[in-house]
């Protein structure tokens, strides 16, 4: 029987625990294994029983045919990219998450990788850039923190064509949005601590591979190597979390669509980055591929530095601190966030629409804007 995504997603990885009965799923936090036992687990590092039950919820909701889990979002950035050779280039988006930005401009060029930077919502650009050789083409969709939308079947079909990869961040999306598999990618990459843990609690990373073939082999071969292992506790975790994501997700999208809403009719706001809004540039191609538009949105204020700062510290409901994806709002100046690697506009504030009333948030809001 085939099931839809709802119930995939409370049930994969899930089943009761054959031993006990138990209907939540259990959590075994030993670090070594008996030889020659019938899962053929060793010592927690290579694998662990907690884990395998979250990458089979992970594969199962983005629709690939392997996941692997990691100790941080950055693990599994960092794992994928490390695949690159000397002398291959990678293509990477304008507008990213400063950390990624931040590997491929310190990290890659010391290995002698070539990292070319394209806006990847125009095709045409994206184009230009593969067209003297590329083996992977990382896209973020919707970007941090500008939130621009990008084509994700055309540029698997660009990456394809000049023989590359199409590697995914769907961090902001979840696959309860948007299935970037389906649509061609190779690779989707997600910080689980966001969305998917769901409740600011935990911190870990995974890849999603298309295929489970011999670069997704490869790709566990070095997690293995060097350690990038998802603790039990934060598997068990990052697993409950999948099992109420779907109807998280419902919450978090109706009340970002309001929020957005507010802050497109206000005088002070400049600019309003949320996809769901028409005016948004890339709302028709959003529209397209996702089933909501998400629950992130970033806006840029007409007074500036000065004006966002203050924006996001005089606010009461929502929490003026990094991160996003959990149960409660968060807001925060991006550019001082970032630091070194920031590309964020200086008037740019970046929030995450939680699971609180969509008016009190709005109240919230109105009235941070109204103090100096």
């Amino acid at each position: 029987m085939t099931h839809k995504f709802d119930t995939l997603a409370v049930h994969a990885g899930a089943e009761p625990d054959p031993v006990t009965g138990a209907v939540a799923p259990p959590i075994q936090l030993s670090t070594t294994f008996v030889h020659g036992n019938a899962e053929g687990l060793s010592y927690q590092r290579d694998d662990h029983p907690t884990q395998r039950r979250l990458e089979t919820a992970l594969a199962t909701l983005e629709g690939g045919g392997r996941a692997l889990a990691f100790a941080s979002g950055m693990a599994a950035v960092a794992a994928l990219l490390d695949t690159l050779q000397r002398g291959q280039r990678v293509v990477v988006p304008e507008d990213c998450y400063a950390g990624t930005r931040g590997y491929v401009t310190e990290v890659l060029p010391e290995r002698g990788v070539e990292v070319t930077t394209v806006d990847t919502t125009d095709p045409d650009a994206v184009r230009g850039a593969c067209a003297d050789g590329v083996a992977l083409l990382w896209v973020e969709s919707p970007s941090n923190p500008r939130l621009r939308i990008s084509d994700l079947a055309e540029l698997a079909g660009i990456a394809h064509a000049h023989g590359a990869r199409l590697a995914c961040d769907n961090t902001f999306a979840t696959p309860v949005l948007q299935r970037p598999l389906e649509l061609g990618a190779d690779v989707v990459m997600h910080s689980t601590t966001k969305y998917l843990g769901g409740h600011s609690d935990v911190l870990g990373g995974a890849l999603v591979f298309a295929r489970n073939d011999d670069f997704a082999e490869h790709v566990a071969a070095r997690r293995l190597l060097t350690g990038a292992i998802l603790s039990p506790f934060s598997a068990w975790l990052t697993l409950r979390g999948c099992r109420s994501l779907s109807a998280r997700m419902a919450l978090h999208c109706a009340n970002a669509r309001k929020v957005a809403g507010f802050l497109a009719r206000h005088p002070a706001m400049e600019r309003v980055n949320f996809p769901g809004l028409p005016d948004h540039p890339n709302h028709a191609v959003a529209a397209r591929q996702m089933h909501d538009f998400g629950a992130m949105l970033s806006v840029e204020l007409r007074g500036g530095h000065d004006a966002a700062l203050a924006f996001a510290r005089n606010t009461k409901i929502f929490t003026n601190a990094t991160s996003l994806g959990g149960c409660e709002s968060l807001i925060e100046h991006r550019a001082s966030s970032e630091g070194a690697h920031s590309h964020s506009p200086p008037g740019l504030v970046r929030m995450s629409v939680g699971l609180e009333d969509a008016d009190d948030l709005i109240a919230d809001l109105a009235q941070a804007l109204e103090l100096p």
